[in-house]
């Protein structure tokens, strides 16, 4: 502990009493006495006192050891206190995570499920939707059949699919007529290994385009015009559906633009098979192409 207010004190009295003895010996002052002077002394160094005070720099300017100690031990334990309260958030975000990554695989699984479950009931829909049309399909079927003989019953206008050139095309079904007809333009006869064939148009029903076919000949039949002689016309072979019947039968290729109905059935398909409502049309449902029928 040092005690530089003193010091400067002493330093200063020292230089003020030499200041005071040399003014005292040149005034000549005989008259001061020595208690004067003492007294003057005491309350120059009352004064002096009363302003010094003594500094403890190591205790105010540097801190001492056992202090920095402290408050390293402080900070050290404020830092412990702050990596503990981090460890423990830092458990807390990793179980909430788990808990997310659970609940999004759980929310996939989920979707999962309901996109099957959505595909299946549409595929049970669809499937009940064909069974349904079957059913109503044969229903109407059965309706149309003669219950004596079981033949079918068909109207005076019917759809009729012709393989090839496989579409339907609508029919007029006509019980005077002894051979199917079947609307031919262009019509070119040729050989092909020395057997008859021909090549010939039919038009389709909805686009109205010439689709070309050649067929083998298997005949001839002549047909006579009242305003002409009669000509010779082939018959071909094709593949005719009409309800549940399917047969391969001949048609003769005529010329039927001036007619409604493109193709005529007559008795060589009805035979046997089927009588003819005159009041009723279109009482047979589409054929669909992909589903293949008995005979």
């Amino acid at each position: 502990m040092r005690y530089t207010s003193l010091i400067n004190f002493l330093l200063l009295f020292t230089d003020i009493k030499a200041i005071i003895r040399s003014q005292y010996m040149r005034l000549y002052t005989p008259n001061l006495t020595r208690s004067y002077y003492s007294i003057s002394l005491l309350i120059i160094i009352l004064i002096a006192l009363s302003g010094c005070k003594t500094v403890d720099t190591q205790s105010t300017v540097y801190p001492t050891q056992h202090q920095q100690n402290h408050i390293l031990e402080e900070r050290l334990a404020a830092y412990t206190a702050l990596e503990e309260a981090l460890a423990i958030r830092e458990a807390e975000i990793n179980a909430r995570e788990k808990e997310l990554v659970d609940l999004y695989a759980e929310l996939v699984k989920e979707r999962k499920t309901l996109a099957a479950s959505r595909a299946n009931q549409i595929a049970s829909k669809k499937n009940d939707a064909a069974n349904q049309k079957i059913q109503q399909t044969a229903l109407k079927r059965t309706s149309n059949q003669d219950p004596n003989n079981n033949r079918i019953i068909l109207g005076e206008i019917e759809n009729i699919f012709l393989d090839p050139p496989s579409m339907e095309f609508s029919a007029r079904i006509d019980t005077g007529a002894k051979t199917s007809s079947l609307n031919a333009v262009d019509i070119v006869e040729f050989e092909r290994d020395g057997k008859p064939f021909v090549r010939f148009h039919v038009i389709h029903p909805e686009t109205g385009k010439k689709i070309e076919l050649t067929r083998r000949v298997r005949g001839y039949v002549r047909i006579k015009d009242h305003k002409s002689e009669s000509r010779r016309r082939p018959i071909v072979s094709l593949r005719a559906r009409l309800a549940n019947i399917d047969e391969s039968i001949s048609f003769t290729l005529v010329d039927r633009s001036k007619f409604s109905q493109q193709v005529l059935i007559g008795r060589n398909f009805l035979r046997d098979l089927a009588i003819v409502d005159v009041s009723k049309k279109h009482s047979i449902p589409s054929i669909d192409p992909k589903v293949s029928e008995p005979k």
